[in-house]
């Protein structure tokens, strides 16, 4: 680890087990889903699984800076292409990076020191049956030595919006949130904020929750909050895929689909923090990118 403070190096190896673990569990129950999908139209496929493959952070010097496990599944009977990625990387920040905490206050010292580490599990999953909703996911902790935090969230982007779907998630949400007054309803504005595409003058679906910075002085509490997100995801997440993968769909439901993946497309390329951050951190390309949908269109 980066530090010599027990109680910092404990928490990171907490933090990255626990991220490691729900990514376990989420495949697992993906791979559980491409089973069931014998039910589906397309039965007469092989359920898909996931092809696993260990990622490294690249660092300029050549020494070691962590890396973690892209997981992504392709031609699945029920997911078209999803990826769970798990990272735990270390280093030091690029200079634009640095630029842009530096002007933090709560920062201080940035520039002189500017070490980081981070730990966390991104999903992005694209859907073979239209009516059945792409959703992202991710939870992560980063660390300087001048201070950390905890960031994630999950929105579901149906290209075929039903709004009992819509309702369920958005209840599993609220739950995750349980505990604090007003926190679902802060963080469902801060997503809706944070997921919309500008240039398109509209959200990229349907919202859920998202936060970032989260650090009120009590590591554990914030540690179980963002477990709470974790946690509520599949219960958030599967009820729908089983809701809707044996429904019947048109040209035009495909044609929708693939121009909603667009729209997610230009998202991801233009606006996500986590892509710009994992490119100009040098993580792997692949593992970055794995979010872009296996075929999109635009109108």
């Amino acid at each position: 680890m980066l530090d010599h403070d027990p109680s910092s190096t404990a928490r990171k190896t907490r933090a990255a087990a626990w991220f490691r673990a729900l990514r376990d569990e989420i495949v697992s129950a993906f791979e559980g889903l491409e089973d069931a999908g014998a039910q589906g139209p397309f039965a007469d496929l092989a359920p898909g699984r996931f092809d696993v493959t260990e990622t490294k952070r690249a660092s300029e010097d050549g020494s070691d800076a962590g890396g973690g496990i892209m997981s992504v599944m392709r031609g699945g009977r029920v997911f078209e292409k999803v990826g769970v990625n798990w990272s735990e990387v270390h280093g030091t920040l690029a200079p634009r990076a640095v630029a842009a905490m530096a002007a933090r206050k709560d920062l201080p010292g940035m520039a002189e020191d500017p070490r980081f580490w981070a730990s966390g599990i991104s999903l992005v999953a694209h859907m073979r049956n239209p009516h059945v909703p792409a959703v992202h996911m991710n939870t992560r902790m980063f660390w300087t030595p001048h201070g950390g935090w905890f960031g994630g969230g999950a929105d579901l982007n149906p290209a075929i919006p039903y709004e009992e779907d819509t309702a369920h998630f958005h209840a599993q949400m609220e739950a995750a949130c349980e505990g604090e007054a007003g926190r679902y309803e802060r963080l469902k504005e801060w997503a809706d904020e944070y997921f919309y595409i500008p240039h398109r003058k509209r959200a990229r679906g349907v919202g859920g929750i998202f936060y970032d910075d989260l650090s009120t002085g009590d590591w554990d509490a914030d540690f179980a909050f963002t477990q709470s997100v974790g946690r509520h995801f599949l219960p958030a997440f599967v009820p729908l895929v089983e809701r809707r993968r044996a429904m019947t769909w048109s040209d035009a439901d495909k044609e929708a689909q693939l121009v909603h993946r667009g729209l997610y497309a230009e998202y991801n390329l233009v606006y996500d923090r986590g892509t710009k951050f994992g490119l100009e951190t040098g993580h792997d390309a692949n593992a970055v990118l794995m979010s872009l949908p296996p075929e999109a269109k635009w109108p």
